[in-house]
């Protein structure tokens, strides 16, 4: 839980309105970020307009640790485009050298996505790129032989809502959290505005096996973006 310096989880820090991640390749920035020493730990600026997860940490009204997967697990995240988020959460989750033992199976449609993170795992030990299409659950099924405690779905393309709830039912552990990031523009329904389709979504989820915690409106950071936080029962 978040402790009065500011602390969530191992490797992510908020202070003041910023998120920091603990740096595990020292002196290296992935995109510009700022670096601040605090003894021997590193640690570096997490932007939240330039990654939703981040947004939503600072966005929950409830624990933010309950967002992040432990050090030491597994994550699957869908859609993992170029590596922002990605080299974020390999600061908490693996660590220096991946000393936790962590890994993030990091799923894209994109063989450029996939170029940058391959290029990432080689610096960063624990991320597995799979070039694969998040419809095609069999095509990356092969990379998480286990059920894994956190997943991180987002990808910008229709029927997001449904995929999600397959790629629990298939992937998520029991008690294990999954996070969806929703684009409105992204899906087809036609009647109503973006809220109007948000709450189709926040429905189609209730009405699944699947728990609906907590819905984390972006807007300022992702504007016509959700985020949707479900946990397996």
């Amino acid at each position: 839980m978040a402790d009065d310096s500011g602390k969530i989880g191992w490797g992510v820090q908020r202070r003041g309105r910023g998120l920091w991640t603990r740096n595990a390749v020292k002196g290296v920035r992935l995109r510009d970020e700022n670096l601040r020493r605090d003894g021997r730990i590193e640690w570096r600026s997490w932007n939240p307009r330039a990654s939703k997860l981040a947004a939503a940490l600072i966005r929950t009204k409830r624990d933010p640790t309950l967002l992040i997967p432990e050090p030491g697990s597994t994550a699957l995240y869908v859609g993992a485009g170029h590596g922002t988020t990605i080299s974020h959460l390999h600061d908490h989750l693996c660590g220096s050298d991946n000393h936790h033992g962590g890994r993030i199976v990091a799923v894209d449609l994109s063989p450029r996505c996939i170029r940058d993170l391959i290029r990432l795992s080689g610096a960063r030990s624990g991320i597995s790129p799979v070039l694969a299409d998040a419809r095609r659950l069999d095509q990356f099924a092969p990379f998480v032989p286990e059920r894994v405690p956190w997943i991180l779905q987002d990808v910008s393309q229709a029927g997001q809502v449904d995929l999600m709830i397959r790629i629990c039912e298939r992937f998520l552990a029991p008690s294990g959290v999954a996070l969806l990031s929703l684009k409105a523009a992204s899906e087809r329904w036609s009647d109503g505005g973006d809220e109007a389709k948000f709450t189709q979504a926040e429905e189609r989820l209730t009405s699944s096996n699947l728990q609906l915690n907590e819905r984390i409106d972006l807007r300022g950071f992702e504007d016509q973006h959700v985020m949707f936080v479900i946990r397996a029962d």
